[in-house]
């Protein structure tokens, strides 16, 4: 209340300040043969991801998705705009800065799991923590916590050859998590297993998601696990347009 008597409005709540966001992306691939004209994916793309937000991006074969994951995750650059993850402007990235941004701030989570079949699951968990120099004692610690997240914590010793492909993904993807990212980008987690092992994957993705506070970008086919997320988007023609549900 004022001096005059009357009520102060209240403050206009402020909109938090997007995790991630792309700024007037374009993606073009050269012509690839002589008379041939190059690709484009997308022009003038926008997209503002929030802090805890579950985005699922859907579209057709051939939309882009996949190529929109990559410059999020800075495993690509654009031909045009921009992608920030808080204030970090990732095409300023360097090729070594690129790699420590990916360890530090970011899980990837791929269609096939890319497991080395040399080494055990723990092994393979424990890696991007001893790629950043953490000691093999600390890493298997860490790995080992990380697997008993995904429901794996007696099958450590197992080489990925000798585990199913649901435990192959889960594996995955506490090796995406165990650096403990910002964000975690997966890219059809769920798009080479059964449906109801593809179920427990989805699940499990939410739970970690609701768990560690994640903000996740998820690229789906499955329109059901996609309207179990925060938004749906889908890329079209280019752009991102909101998908509404009823």
């Amino acid at each position: 209340m004022t001096d005059s008597g009357r009520m102060q409005p209240f403050p206009k709540p402020q909109k938090p300040q997007a995790v991630l966001r792309a700024e007037g992306l374009t993606k073009v691939y050269a012509e690839v043969s002589e008379g041939a004209g190059g690709l484009e994916l997308f022009r003038g793309l926008d997209l503002a991801v929030h802090a805890g937000e579950m985005v699922a991006i859907v579209g057709e074969s051939g939309a882009g998705k996949s190529t929109l994951l990559h410059l999020l995750a800075a495993l690509d650059k654009p031909t045009a705009g921009e992608v920030y993850c808080g204030e970090a402007q990732l095409s300023k990235f360097t090729a070594r800065e690129a790699s420590e941004f990916r360890n530090r701030d970011v899980g990837y989570v791929w269609q096939f799991h890319y497991l080395l079949p040399e080494f055990t699951a723990l092994e393979n968990v424990a890696m991007p923590l001893l790629a950043r120099g953490m000691g093999r004692t600390a890493a298997l610690e860490r790995g080992a916590y990380w697997l008993g997240e995904v429901g794996l914590g007696t099958r450590g010793h197992h080489r990925s050859g000798e585990l199913s492909g649901g435990e192959q993904q889960r594996v995955s993807l506490a090796r995406a998590l165990v650096t403990e990212p910002k964000l975690l980008l997966a890219d059809e987690p769920t798009g080479d297993l059964d449906t109801r092992t593809g179920e427990a994957v989805f699940e499990l993705i939410q739970g970690l998601h609701q768990a560690h506070g994640l903000t996740s970008v998820l690229v789906t086919h499955n329109l059901d696990f996609a309207g179990r997320c925060t938004r749906m988007l889908r890329l079209k023609g280019g752009r991102l347009e909101e998908v509404t549900r009823s």
